[in-house]
This record gives structure tokens, C-alpha cells and sequence, in this order.
């Protein structure tokens, strides 16, 4: 068995899937400057905290689906793979380019299972 960013690749894959695979890898991937945030939190509880690093990648993510003209919460595999391009593109500004072929082929491997 193989997990993918919480995703059981042996398992049926849907767009879903991949697009919270996705939300997990760029909170994965950009853990370090996410945290940064801290310093802005006060005395805001880990969980909350927590909550609001997903939030703000959610809403990266939910942006790039509409620039590209697809639907956060109706996916496709169309839009999905222009979603990919674009955070590529995003993260090369300040990743590392051998992380984010690695990054990028992890969730190649659940888009790769899509219908």
C-alpha cells in the first residue's frame, strides 16, 4: 500500500482526492514559511493556527481553479492538471526545482489514477 498525501493509491481515486492531496502537499511543502505566521498569531491556539495554514493554501488553490475556470468544489482532471501547472509555476519563485519535480510527480501519480 501506498499513501499519498493521505491518499491510498491502491484505492479508487477521485478529483476530491487529488485536489485535498494537492492542499496537503503545498501545507507540506511550505511548512517552514507557513509557520513564519506564528509570530502573527499571539496567543492563538495550535489547533486554530493549524486551521488557518490549511485556510491559506485553500484559498491559493481555490484561486488558481478559478483563473484557470474550474470549480474548487467540482474538480475535474481537466482543470486540476492547469491548476498543477500553475503552482508549479508558483512554487518555482522560491522551491527548490528537484522538490517540486517530486511534489509534482507525487500528485501525477493520483491524477494519472483519474477516470
Amino acid at each position: 500500500m501506498t499513501v499519498i498525501y493521505g491518499i491510498n493509491t491502491d484505492e479508487p481515486v477521485n478529483p476530491h482526492d487529488v485536489r485535498d492531496a494537492i492542499v496537503s502537499c503545498f501545507v507540506a511543502a511550505h511548512e517552514e514559511i507557513l509557520n513564519d505566521l506564528k509570530n502573527y498569531a499571539g496567543d492563538m491556539p495550535p489547533e486554530e493556527f493549524e486551521r488557518i495554514k490549511l485556510l491559506n493554501i485553500q484559498q491559493l488553490v481555490r484561486r488558481y481553479f478559478k483563473d484557470v475556470g474550474g470549480d474548487f468544489e467540482e474538480p475535474t482532471k481537466e482543470k486540476i492538471l492547469l491548476v498543477l501547472e500553475k503552482l508549479k509555476e508558483f512554487a518555482s519563485h522560491f522551491r527548490n526545482p528537484e522538490i517540486i519535480v517530486k511534489h509534482y510527480g507525487e500528485i501525477m501519480t493520483l491524477v494519472q489514477k483519474l477516470k
